[in-house]
C-alpha cells in the first residue's frame, strides 16, 4: 500500500470544518465480505479541485477527527480535470488492511489540508447471506468460537491501543521533525552568511595580493631603470677619464715642446752673443720666441682651465654617482620589505611565493656584474659611506638642466685646487675675472629667471 511509502496524514480537523457535498461516493455496498479487496468509487464535483496529497480513509461511524481513520489510501489525480468523465475515480483497499469486526464504517475523502470533502453511507464487513445460513454447532464448538472471539477482541483492543500509541508517537515525531526543519533553516541561513563573509574576505585578500604584485613589479622596473642609469653614468665617467688622460698627455707634450724651445732659445742666445753680426736676427728670433712663448702660455692656461673644468665635472659626477648609489640601496631595502610582506600574506593564504610566475631579482645579482664595460673596475667602489655626509645633494640648473653640486668641495679642498684665472658662463660663454666670483654667480642666476 502507498501508506507504507509516505507519511500518514495527521490532521486533526473537526466535523465543523467539513464539506461533505464536494465528493460523492458511488456504488457503496451495505456490507463487504471479509478476506477480499474493496474498491471505492467516487465522483468529484465541479466545485472541488483535487490535489496530490488528498486521501480516502475508512472511518468507524461516530468519528470526531480525521486522525481516527482505520486505514487510508492516497488518491490519484485525474488526467484531465476539465472533462466530466475524468472526474469518476476509484481507489482499492487491500484485504489485509481492512477491519476484521462487524462494526459500521464509512469512506471519507480528506484533502491535503485535512478538510473532509465527502463521506459515504455506512457499511459493514461480514459474510454474505449470514441471516439465511443455518449453522449447527455443538456446545464445545460454540465455546471454542466464543473463546476465539474473546481472543480476537483482546487482540483488536491491543491493536487499537498500539495504533493510538503509534499515532501519538507519529505526532510527536512530526513535531520534532518540524522543529528540526526550523533548526536546519536557521543553520542554512547561518551557513550562507558565513559563506558570503568568507567570499568577501577572500576577495579582499585577492585584491590586496594583486596590489602588492603591482607594487612589486613597479619597484622592480624602477630598480632596473636605476641600474641602467648607473651603468650609463659609469660609462660616461670612464669616457671622461680617458679624455682626462688624453688632455694630461697633451699637456706633457706641450711642456716638453716648451722645454725644447727654451733650449733652442738659449742656444740661439749663445750664438747671438758670439756673433754680433747676427743681432738683428737675434732680435727677430727673440720676438718670435716671445710670441710663441706667449701663445704657448695662453694655450697652457687654456689647457689648465679645461683641466680644472674636467676635474670639477668629475667631482660632480662622483657626487651624483654616490647619490644614485644611496638611492639604489634605499630602493633595494624597500623592495626587500615588500618581498617579506608579500611572503607573509602568501603564507597566510596558504600559497607559496616560489610558485608565482614572476620573481624579483635579488640585490646580490645586481651588484656583481653591474658594469662589465669597466675593464679596471669602478675606481670609486672603495669609497665608504662614512664619506657621504661631507657631500651635499646634487642640484640641477633650471635653464640648461646641467647637474651641479652645491658647495661641491669643502674649504680645504678649495685651497688645494688651483684657482682658475677667469670664470666662464656655461650658458652664454661670457668670461669674468676670478676675483669677481660673486658677479659671476649673479650672472648665472639671472639666466634662470
Amino acid at each position: 500500500m502507498e501508506e507504507t511509502v509516505e507519511d500518514s496524514p495527521t490532521s486533526a480537523v473537526l466535523l465543523d470544518h467539513c464539506h461533505f457535498s464536494q465528493v460523492i461516493f458511488n456504488s457503496v455496498e451495505k456490507f463487504y465480505v471479509p478476506g477480499g479487496d474493496v474498491t471505492c468509487y467516487y465522483t468529484l464535483t465541479q466545485q472541488f479541485i483535487p490535489r496530490r496529497k488528498d486521501w480516502i480513509g475508512i472511518f468507524r461511524v461516530g468519528w470526531k477527527t480525521t486522525r481516527e481513520y482505520y486505514t487510508f489510501m492516497w488518491v490519484s489525480l485525474p488526467v484531465d480535470l476539465n472533462r466530466d468523465s475524468a472526474k469518476q475515480q476509484e481507489v482499492q483497499f487491500k484485504a489485509y488492511y481492512l477491519p476484521k469486526d462487524d462494526e459500521y464504517y464509512q469512506f471519507c475523502y480528506v484533502d491535503q489540508d485535512g478538510v473532509v470533502r465527502g463521506a459515504s453511507i455506512p457499511f459493514q464487513f461480514r459474510p454474505e447471506n449470514e441471516e439465511d445460513i443455518l449453522v449447527v454447532t455443538t456446545q464445545g464448538e460454540v465455546e471454542e468460537i466464543e473463546q476465539h472471539n474473546k481472543e480476537l477482541c483482546k487482540e483488536n483492543r491491543e491493536l487499537k491501543d498500539t495504533c493510538v500509541s503509534l499515532q501519538k508517537q507519529n505526532s510527536d515525531t512530526q513535531a520534532e521533525l518540524h522543529k528540526t526543519q526550523e533548526e536546519l533553516e536557521i543553520l542554512k541561513s547561518t551557513a550562507q552568511k558565513l559563506e558570503q563573509e568568507a567570499k568577501a574576505q577572500k576577495d579582499g585578500w585577492e585584491t590586496e595580493l594583486l596590489q602588492l604584485k603591482e607594487q612589486n613589479q613597479k619597484m622592480s622596473s624602477e630598480n632596473e631603470k636605476m641600474g641602467v642609469r648607473v651603468e650609463q653614468l659609469q660609462a660616461q665617467l670612464s669616457t671622461r677619464e680617458k679624455e682626462m688622460e688624453k688632455l694630461v698627455q697633451g699637456d706633457q707634450d706641450k711642456t716638453e715642446q716648451l722645454e725644447r724651445l727654451n733650449k733652442e732659445n738659449s742656444q740661439l742666445l749663445l750664438t747671438l752673443t758670439q756673433q754680433e753680426r747676427q743681432k738683428e736676427l737675434e732680435q727677430t728670433v727673440e720676438e718670435t720666441l716671445k710670441q710663441e712663448e706667449t701663445t704657448t702660455l695662453k694655450k697652457q692656461q687654456a689647457l689648465k682651465d679645461e683641466n680644472a673644468g674636467l676635474s670639477r665635472k668629475l667631482s660632480e659626477n662622483k657626487i651624483l654617482y654616490d647619490a644614485l648609489q644611496k638611492e639604489k640601496e634605499r630602493l633595494e631595502r624597500e623592495n626587500d620589505l615588500l618581498k617579506r610582506e608579500n611572503s607573509r600574506l602568501l603564507s597566510y593564504m596558504g600559497l607559496d611565493f616560489d610558485s608565482l610566475p614572476y620573481q624579483v631579482p635579488t640585490s646580490d645579482q645586481g651588484g656583481a656584474g653591474q658594469n662589465p664595460a669597466l675593464i679596471y673596475g669602478n675606481p670609486y667602489s672603495g669609497i665608504q659611506e662614512s664619506s657621504a655626509p661631507s657631500l651635499l645633494a646634487v642640484r640641477k640648473c633650471p635653464t640648461c638642466k646641467s647637474d651641479f653640486a652645491g658647495d661641491i668641495l669643502d674649504f680645504t679642498s678649495e685651497q688645494q685646487r688651483p684657482q682658475p684665472l677667469c670664470l666662464s658662463c656655461p650658458i652664454c660663454d661670457k668670461t669674468f675675472p676670478a676675483k669677481e666670483k660673486q658677479i659671476f654667480e649673479d650672472h648665472v642666476f639671472c639666466h634662470s629667471l
